[in-house]
Parts: C-alpha cells; sequence; structure tokens
C-alpha cells in the first residue's frame, strides 16, 4: 500500500469537500459539471472491470459505515444471510453503534469492532480483516469512503446516489479500474419484484424492441426533511440542506436504475445527452410557514430545489428516457416504471399494468396479466421471493438485493450491478443541475466504460443455486 500513504490526508480533504456540500463552508466546484483531470483515456495501468470476476470468498467479512435509517435495516438484513461475519460498525451515534451490535450479538455472531469518531470510517476501511465495506452514509461520503475502502483492497457496496460530482463518477471508475475491487452501488429497486419480471420479459422479446421507459423518485419528504435526528430525521438536516443548494435532480437512480438495466445501458448502448428543467420551487417555503410560521428561519431560508425536475436522456442508440424527482409535493409515492416498445409496454404505477400487440390499446385483463407474471417470473423471485418478504426491507426488495450480493462474493460472480452503472446512473445529479442552470440546454454525459459498452452483453435473467 506504499503508493497510497497519502490517501489519509487525501480523503480528509474529500471528506472536508463532502461537508461544504451542505452549505458548511465554500462549495467550490463541488457541483461541477466538467471534472477536471479526468477523461475517458484509462490512466496507464488501469484495467477494465466490466464482467469482472474476484477471488471467491467463504465468508464475506463485513463492516457496516453509516447505522441510521439505511444502515440498521441493512445489518437486520445481513443477519439473515449465511455466510456473513460483522468485524466492524461504524456511526458518529454511538447509540446506533451499540443498537447494531446488539443484533449482531443476539443474532449469534461475536460483537462488532466499534467505531464512533469523526474519521473513524477511514481506520475501518483500513482494517485488515475486512472483505466488504457497506456504506450507508449521508450522500455526500459516499464516494470518499468507497475510493478509500477500495484503495486499501476491499470491495465496496454504497447506497445511492453513489456519486454527487462529474469528479466523484471518474474517481469511482479509476479506482475500481486500478484495484480491481467491486464498487456496487445498492440500487434495490432493479431488485423490485415487478421490475424483475419486467427485466424478464424484455430479455425474452415480450416489448420488442425497446425505444422509451419512463422512471422517478416521487415521495413527499417534507416532513421528513425538516424533523430533527433524534425524532427520527436526518443527520444534521443534511437533505434539507442540498435542498438549499441545489436544483437538478438529486435523487435519479430509483428511477433510473432498472430500466437502465433493461434498456442494456452500458451493455450495447449508453447514455448520450440530456436536458433537463425544473419547476419553481414553492413546496418547502409553503411547508415551513404553515410549519414554522411566516417569520421563522426555516420560512426565510432560500431552498433552490424546483419541485418537480424532469430530465431528458437521449442514447447513442436512440432511444429515451424520462426521469422525475419530486420530493416537495402533495402526491401518493410514485416511481413511475415504464417500459415502452415495438410490441407493447408496462408500467407499474398507480398500478401494474401491460398492454400489449395486437390489442396493446387497451391493458391486459387480471386473468391475462396473472397469466403472464407467473409466465415470466423472475427466478430470483422464485427461489427467494417468499423469504424475502418475511425478512422485509421494502417488501423484499433489499433482501434479494443484499442476497445477491453476498451470493456473488461468495462465488466469484461478476455483481449485477458494477462501478460503470454507478457512475453513470449518479452523474444525472450533476448533468441534470448543469442543463437546469444552463436553460435546459443538452449536455453530454460521457462513456465512463471508455468504449466497452459496444461489445458487453445486456445483463442477463440471472439466478443462484441453492
Amino acid at each position: 500500500m506504499k503508493k497510497h500513504d497519502n490517501s489519509r490526508r487525501e480523503f480528509l480533504r474529500l471528506a472536508a469537500l463532502g461537508t461544504a456540500a451542505l452549505g458548511l463552508g465554500t462549495t467550490g466546484k463541488l457541483f461541477a459539471g466538467n471534472a477536471e483531470g479526468y477523461t475517458e483515456i484509462r490512466p496507464s495501468g488501469n484495467k477494465s472491470v466490466m464482467d469482472l470476476a474476484c477471488e471467491p470468498l467463504e465468508t464475506v467479512r463485513i463492516a457496516v459505515i453509516g447505522l441510521g435509517m439505511r444502515g440498521e435495516d441493512a445489518v437486520r438484513r445481513l443477519l439473515q444471510l449465511e455466510g456473513v461475519r460483522f468485524n466492524a460498525v461504524c456511526d458518529l451515534v454511538p447509540a446506533f453503534v451499540q443498537e447494531a451490535n446488539n443484533k449482531i450479538t443476539k443474532a449469534g455472531h461475536k460483537p462488532a469492532a466499534e467505531y464512533t469518531g469523526e474519521t473513524d470510517w477511514m481506520k475501518v476501511c483500513e482494517r485488515d480483516d475486512i472483505d466488504l465495506v457497506y456504506n450507508c452514509t449521508p450522500w455526500y461520503l459516499h464516494t470518499p469512503i468507497a475510493v478509500h475502502a477500495m484503495k486499501h483492497g476491499k470491495h465496496a457496496a454504497l447506497e445511492v446516489p453513489a456519486a454527487m460530482t462529474m469528479e466523484e463518477c471518474w474517481q469511482l471508475v479509476d479506482t475500481a479500474e486500478e484495484t480491481q475491487r467491486h464498487c456496487m452501488m445498492l440500487e434495490n429497486c432493479c431488485y423490485d419484484f415487478f421490475e424483475l419480471a419486467t427485466l424478464n420479459m424484455a430479455r425474452n422479446d415480450v416489448f420488442g424492441e425497446i425505444l422509451h421507459a419512463e422512471g422517478a423518485y416521487i415521495h413527499d419528504l417534507r416532513s421528513l426533511k425538516f424533523l430533527k435526528q433524534n425524532e427520527g430525521g436526518y443527520y444534521n438536516f443534511w437533505r434539507l440542506e442540498y435542498s438549499k443548494k441545489h436544483n437538478g435532480n438529486l435523487y435519479p437512480t430509483h428511477g433510473l436504475g432498472p430500466i437502465a438495466q433493461i434498456m442494456g445501458i452500458n451493455r450495447g448502448d449508453r447514455f448520450d445527452y440530456l436536458t433537463s428543467m425544473s419547476a419553481k420551487q414553492a413546496g418547502l417555503s409553503l411547508y415551513a410557514e404553515d410549519k414554522f410560521g411566516a417569520g421563522s428561519p426555516e420560512a426565510l431560508a432560500e431552498y433552490k430545489l424546483g419541485d418537480m425536475n424532469t430530465t431528458l436522456i437521449r442514447t447513442v442508440n436512440g432511444r429515451t428516457l424520462m426521469v422525475q424527482h419530486d420530493t416537495t409535493s402533495p402526491r401518493p409515492y410514485d416511481r413511475l416504471h415504464l417500459i415502452s416498445g415495438t410490441k407493447g409496454m408496462a408500467r407499474k404505477w398507480p398500478r401494474p399494468a401491460i398492454a400489449l400487440e395486437p390489442n396493446a390499446h387497451q391493458f391486459l385483463k387480471p386473468e391475462a396479466y396473472d397469466q403472464l407474471i407467473a409466465q415470466y417470473e423472475h427466478p430470483l423471485v422464485k427461489q427467494i421471493g417468499e423469504k424475502a418478504k418475511k425478512v422485509g426491507g421494502h417488501g423484499g426488495m433489499d433482501f434479494i438485493m443484499d442476497y445477491r450480493l453476498i451470493y456473488c462474493l461468495r462465488n466469484g460472480l461478476p455483481l449485477d450491478q458494477d462501478v460503470y452503472d454507478a457512475a453513470a446512473w449518479s452523474c444525472i445529479v450533476p448533468l441534470s443541475e448543469q442543463s437546469v442552470n444552463q436553460r435546459s440546454g443538452s449536455v453530454d454525459i460521457p462513456d465512463f466504460t471508455r468504449g466497452a459498452w459496444k461489445t458487453a452483453r445486456p445483463w442477463p435473467v440471472v439466478t443462484v443455486e441453492d
């Protein structure tokens, strides 16, 4: 690790940049559209990680960093899997660390080493008894922790989005290619039952050539953004702070990930360019005025994030995707998930429905719909769907995601989502903001695979062996 002797100093700097993103310092180039120093030319000595397969791990030794909203439940789910061992747990809140260890020991495991310092995540990544760093921290620490983990020989699994800047997207790609370590963004929506079924249908040509798809994250988070941490809110109001500083699609991957996989993005096609537009901001100010009073600091604060952002993406092969983001409007939860092809279409929200030729002018009747869903039920759902429902985690999709991650690591298989997916799906965050700030001008999306997409095969309908 001699060539990484300066890594601690470098990632302290990156962590400081993350704090700046929350408005606690100067933002500098943190959300710049260009990534200075990064190009589509692969650095000397690096190798592609397309279809990367690493040495099998009989037991996956895990460190979980960030034990709040997502991390606590991740520990609970991972404890349901064979072949895992928890060697470290880390969070700034000691009570969260203790609660995680209580779950670990109650499940019959030895207690994990506990870390609660502000930069203890670096110490965790540097341990020699960790195989996988499972990162559930706020957005601004996703990339710094993942990069530090990979540079110290660990596989990285990180919550969404994986990166918030173009520089961070390239850091993830370059580090994964340099270290030949896995870097998986934990996009759980790719494992929802309907999304998996439509992936199976798409691979079996049910929809024909898919020319357009839609995804979204429409989730009213007004109360949660203003909620104090001790009441269940975000640490230091970090999500609210992003709403004050940035305007674009800050959270694209829940809607984008499943449709990107179905369309073979980075595997036979890739994103070419996007254009993005935001409605004006109104909802947060109105909510703050109603809850805290017209003269309150919350009501008088400036919020940049438009209530609805719509981003349109065109691929190199001439297909289109629409991705929306709205965490402010009083609306029911909605991820859209719409697939449209030359033979028919499917959509999930507000209720699952499918229409196919030769009668595509109307949706399938319930009996025909149920037969089609049963015919194309994804193998993962057939094999572990019932257990996933019992374990839980957004209806079971979180457990299927964790199951596949650990299964692939234990069997030396490529992961379902790689670092190129993490970068391509996450780069919509800074590039959408750049487009919004340029009166919705088109913005090029780089090729993070550096040409590998041209020969890579779309992700198959995977299965697992008992």
